[in-house]
């Protein structure tokens, strides 16, 4: 059995996990959106041509290559904004949350989040009803006591319907299917 290759592949990972951070997750509505402004690229590159003539010689070129890449699309200054608008869109909606909790503040994990919600104070939503009744059924009320022969779908006020057909009673049996003659 050969161990230099299985030493090399040991000695391969080891070198591997000194160099290899670990993924942490991330908030999708936190990050850049894949806002790239341009990439810088190094790299060498080392060329062997053989040329076989009479007398079989080598010839070897190294290069070295500076490549930046410019992305189209909206402008670097306009994406970050955007993304900076977005992030800032995101703190104003949960930062009533942070701020209504003092615990948070006591907390050292916290302190970053704290720290971009202080003195940002949320505003209430006054459309909504002071009683637990949604818009939709003050305005189907109102329209009832407008109209009080017509008959809503769903309403729970309608009275018995004026069909034959009743419903059975909770313990009540049903039939069998007839067996089919094959």
């Amino acid at each position: 059995m050969n161990y230099y290759f299985t030493g090399l592949i040991i000695l391969a990972l080891t070198i591997l996990a000194l160099f290899v951070e670990p993924a942490y997750p991330r908030n999708e509505y936190l990050n850049d959106y894949g806002v790239r402004c341009g990439e810088f690229e190094i790299r060498t590159d080392k060329r062997e041509t053989d040329y076989n003539y009479s007398d079989s010689s080598t010839n070897e070129q190294q290069y070295l290559s500076f490549t930046y890449r410019k992305y189209l699309g909206t402008d670097c200054k306009t994406a970050k904004e955007n993304v900076a608008i977005k992030q800032q869109l995101e703190l104003m909606k949960m930062c009533g949350r942070v701020n209504s909790n003092p615990s948070l503040a006591y907390n050292s994990n916290f302190d970053l989040l704290v720290s971009k919600c202080r003195g940002v104070t949320p505003a209430r939503d006054n459309t909504r009803p002071s009683d637990s009744q949604s818009l939709w059924d003050d305005m189907k009320d109102e329209y009832k006591k407008e109209n009080p022969d017509v008959k809503l779908m769903n309403d729970k006020l309608i009275g018995p319907s004026k069909s034959k057909l009743k419903m059975p009673p909770k313990d009540y049996i049903l039939p069998l299917p007839k067996p089919k003659d094959d």
